[in-house]
């Protein structure tokens, strides 16, 4: 089973690839507020977990996954007041979006799979205009599951479903699985829920954590949060993933 890391290879390596059966997969968090008790990188440690257990499911299937150096700068709207919270225009994410798959195309890759773990609306906004970008160029295939629709949304944790899932159980269980080391778990034990929901909240019309009812920038559950629970949602994210590109895959 094997699986590339883009950055690792040299250009003579690449061009050797079997790129028939290539799927290049980019990863795509953000650097903002997620609590007082987990890292700024919680999106971006999601986002490649992601990529590289989806990674493991598509080679398993025989396909030549190709993980990309992660999104790591891209709109925050929501946490922009929070320090430490970076948030590029949502222009800088559409760009690099469209010139990642561009370039991939170009150089004959049939497949570009997004892994996305940051559901801020302008994010998402910026990414499915990248994606309709190129697929109205047809260079290459696109495939990128937004956690936040149908039918992928239903098969996430009671918690997401609810909207209140920002550092909350979701993805505390997540970070727990992943980096437990970053988890600032004496804190995390003592927050009590907040049961306010984001999804509900961006409907009527809220702008920010503050405003939606999360003043300390978390949602839901986050002393409930396990690292059990976190490596079954990682399978589930991971199983999401594999059947995007295998929706998208070229028939």
């Amino acid at each position: 089973m094997t699986i590339h890391e883009l950055a690792e290879l040299t250009w003579e390596e690449v061009d050797g690839l079997d790129r028939s059966r290539a799927v290049a997969i980019l990863p795509t968090g953000a650097i903002e507020a997620h609590g007082p008790h987990l890292p700024l990188q919680t999106d971006v440690l999601i986002a490649l977990a992601m990529a590289r257990t989806g990674a493991e499911r598509l080679a398993a299937r025989g396909l030549l996954p190709l993980l990309l150096p992660p999104l790591a700068f891209t709109t925050a709207g929501f946490a922009a007041d929070f320090p430490g919270t970076l948030s590029p225009d949502p222009a800088a994410a559409t760009a690099t979006i469209l010139g990642v798959g561009r370039s991939l195309g170009l150089h004959g890759f049939p497949v570009l799979a997004i892994a996305n773990a940051h559901l801020d609306p302008g994010h998402l906004g910026a990414i499915s205009a990248g994606v309709a970008r190129l697929q109205e160029e047809g260079l290459l295939r696109v495939a990128f599951p937004d956690l936040t629709r149908k039918p992928w949304a239903g098969r996430l944790s009671e918690e997401f479903r609810t909207g209140a899932c920002h550092a909350g159980r979701f993805e505390t269980s997540l970070v727990l699985a992943i980096r437990p080391d970053l988890v600032r778990q004496d804190l995390q034990r003592e927050l009590p829920p907040n049961p306010q929901s984001l999804s509900v909240a961006i409907r009527a019309g809220r702008s920010n954590f503050e405003e939606a009812g999360g003043p300390r920038a978390y949602f839901g559950w986050p002393a409930d949060a396990t690292a059990a629970e976190g490596r079954e949602s990682l399978a589930t994210l991971a199983a999401i993933l594999e059947d995007a590109v295998m929706q998208a895959w070229p028939q």
